[in-house]
């Protein structure tokens, strides 16, 4: 509906062409307008560049062609042309609304808000900018300014549903229920034929409880669009928390019938396959959801007890294996392998097994008023609950910096944090071009050739990690004093093998006898960042995901991140205390900034420390990652090309994708 209303305010704009055009500008113009109400945006672009030929200075057809351009997702091409469309007309409003739309879903809040500060400053009357203000605000999750806007809005229309729905929003994540009922309350009566206002009230009677009511929303949402599957999925929920399982799976059936990709569905009607005791099936779809997501602990961790219950042991025993090495920390995995290694006769490996969960569990608790360690707490917690649909499996940190889903950048990634690890001696690169006397002498100190300053996962064996660890373990117990070298590298032995929470308390113990020392404090940022980064993998584990047209959805896939970098960050910043010209602390930094959101400090730091370190060849490239997100994809590639020079193979795949975008 947005769009319809964008290209007939479009037509109107261009209507008043004046009437001393050529007949050919005006001919060209008519054509382009004729194929935008056929939705044939890629011949409006033909047509459109053939005027562009004719006449350079007919900032309306650029401004057509952004149009055109924006309907295609070509949202780079649609804003060149709109600012076209404003260096020929600087007064030019709608080019600035539209180009202010466009930066906004591009994620670049402030440009697009400066954007609509100058329309609304040329047509303070015009009440469309202030709606799309309202919106990008709320993106922005600035919602106190977006009420404001959405106000503005509605004082001029009165009839337009979505703006209910935006402000009603932008109410509840201020907690203030009641204004939101009303405001979607409003959409309804507003628009009964469209199914967004009763999915967001239906999904707030759901969060309260409040099933009767969620249901009678949800059936109305579905009277109203039958092929919307929001709607199924979220009366399948309802249907769930009400005891109907069969009702639910039956939901759950038409969602993936409507997105037969659809993973959390797979996942949800596993789950609920497996609570009425069809474990065959629920085994399908957790086979699904393995190949979609096979880095994600609860897929393995639900699998195994649905093998437990078809007896098949041994599978059930491998998969709380594979969820054990994803997280070491997992208590509830521990107990329940241990219970069947008890069926399997394996004594040994079950009271192993029970004496590891008890002694996390009783870690755990101990740390209850820890911020890092709070969120470990509850590792004995069932993980069959259904996920709403503003969920999806999340990967890594890393990965989850594209935020790409739908934009084509599932590839790339940025290029991890460095810390001391283990390598094989012979594998082992130290940078040549940047080895300070402090890094030059600690290298001295530890004497050990196999430790190395890298990003690269260790490239020893797991089993050499392990051994190397109960080593190292040996050596402490026979020290009457604890030498800090040692619990460094008994550290870092930890944190390789995933036990994470050990890892951080041993580089305490080791802060604690050289506290003046930035490595040790490199490294316990590096453990607390990853740490953090997979326990999101199991609890409140899941991404906002789905780009959709309905702003009170997309809000969503721009949430901030559940849980906080602080304290890795605290350490790095100690880091370049005691150690100011430290170039990887200062990338470390850049990394955590970028995965916390904040991609221009992440650009600051990048490049302080590529400033340190002239030829800090992954610095140049998660720089340049960083930029192309932030939509300056020119320096950006030219920031991937110096990486690739200095020896960074993944860069010639991202300048392949981009290099030709501009």
């Amino acid at each position: 509906m947005r769009t319809l209303r964008l290209i007939l305010l479009t037509l109107f704009l261009l209507g008043t062409t004046a009437v001393q055009a050529q007949y050919n500008r005006d001919y060209f113009f008519w054509v382009g307008r004729q194929c935008m109400m056929d939705n044939d945006y890629q011949e409006a672009i033909r047509t459109l560049n053939t005027l562009l030929r004719f006449d350079e200075e007919a900032f309306e057809g650029y401004f057509l062609r952004g149009i055109a351009k924006y309907n295609l997702d070509d949202l780079l091409g649609a804003e060149a042309d709109f600012s076209t469309a404003i260096r020929l007309n600087p007064v030019y409003t709608q080019a600035y609304t539209y180009r202010a739309i466009t930066r906004s879903r591009l994620g670049n809040y402030d440009d697009a808000l400066q954007d609509f500060r100058e329309a609304i400053e040329l047509r303070p009357d015009l009440p469309g900018p202030y709606y799309s203000r309202g919106v990008t605000r709320l993106l922005n999750q600035q919602f106190e300014e977006a009420i404001t806007d959405f106000d503005k809005f509605i004082r001029q229309e009165t009839k337009v549903a979505d703006a209910y729905i935006c402000r009603g929003l932008s109410y509840l994540h201020l907690k203030d229920t009641v204004r939101a009922y009303e405001n979607y309350d409003t959409a309804i009566k507003t628009n009964r034929e469209s199914p967004n206002g009763y999915n967001r009230r239906g999904t707030l009677y759901m969060q309260q409880r409040r099933f009767g009511d969620a249901e009678a929303d949800f059936n109305k949402a579905i009277s109203c669009d039958s092929t919307y599957l929001l709607s199924y999925f979220n009366r399948a929920l309802v249907y769930s928390d009400t005891n109907r399982p069969l009702a639910a799976l039956d939901d759950f059936d038409k969602v993936i019938q409507l997105d037969s990709t659809n993973s959390l569905t797979y996942f949800n009607r596993a789950m609920l396959r497996s609570q009425i005791g069809d474990y065959n099936r629920a085994l399908e779809d957790y086979n699904k959801v393995a190949l979609y997501s096979p880095n994600n602990v609860l897929v393995y961790y639900n699998r195994a007890g649905v093998y437990a219950q078809l007896g098949e042991i041994e599978k059930a025993v491998a998969d709380y294996t594979s969820a054990i090495d994803l997280y070491p920390d997992f208590a509830n995995a521990y107990i329940y392998r241990g219970r069947l290694r008890a069926l399997l006769r394996d004594a040994k490996g079950a009271r192993s097994d029970r004496d590891t969960a008890q002694k996390k569990i009783a870690a755990y608790r101990e740390r209850l008023s820890d911020s890092t360690y709070s969120i470990y707490a509850d590792t004995t917690q069932h993980f069959d609950r259904l996920l709403s649909f503003d969920s999806k499996f999340a990967g890594s940190a890393f990965e989850r910096i594209t935020g790409g889903h739908g934009t084509g950048r599932d590839e790339m990634r940025l290029l991890p944090l460095f810390k001391f690890t283990l390598m094989q001696p012979d594998t082992t690169l130290r940078v040549e071009h940047y080895n300070p006397k402090r890094l030059a002498d600690f290298y001295k100190r530890i004497a050990n050739p196999g430790m190395v300053l890298s990003w690269r996962d260790s490239s020893l064996p797991a089993d050499s990690l392990v051994a190397r660890d109960k080593a190292v373990a040996e050596t402490l117990k026979q020290q009457v004093d604890p030498s800090w070298l040692t619990l460094f590298e008994r550290g870092i032995t930890q944190s390789l093998i995933k036990q994470y929470t050990n890892s951080v308390n041993t580089y305490t113990e080791a802060i604690k006898i050289n506290p003046s020392n930035p490595f040790l404090y490199l490294n316990r940022s590096t453990t607390r960042a990853e740490m953090i980064d997979f326990i999101s993998s199991i609890d409140n584990s899941y991404q906002r995901i789905t780009i959709d047209s309905d702003p009170a959805n997309r809000l969503h896939n721009n949430s901030k991140r559940t849980y906080s970098y602080d304290e890795a960050v605290a350490d790095l910043n100690k880091v370049l205390k005691l150690f100011p010209d430290f170039a990887y602390a200062y990338y470390n930094r850049a990394n955590l900034n970028a995965l916390s959101g904040d991609l221009p400090a992440a650009f600051e730091d990048y490049t302080k420390a590529i400033e340190q370190h002239p030829h800090f060849a992954e610095a140049y490239y998660n720089r340049g990652v960083i930029q192309i997100f932030m939509k300056d994809t020119r320096k950006g590639c030219l920031d991937i090309s110096k990486a690739g020079e200095l020896g960074i193979e993944e860069a010639y795949e991202v300048l392949k994708r981009y290099a030709n975008t501009e």
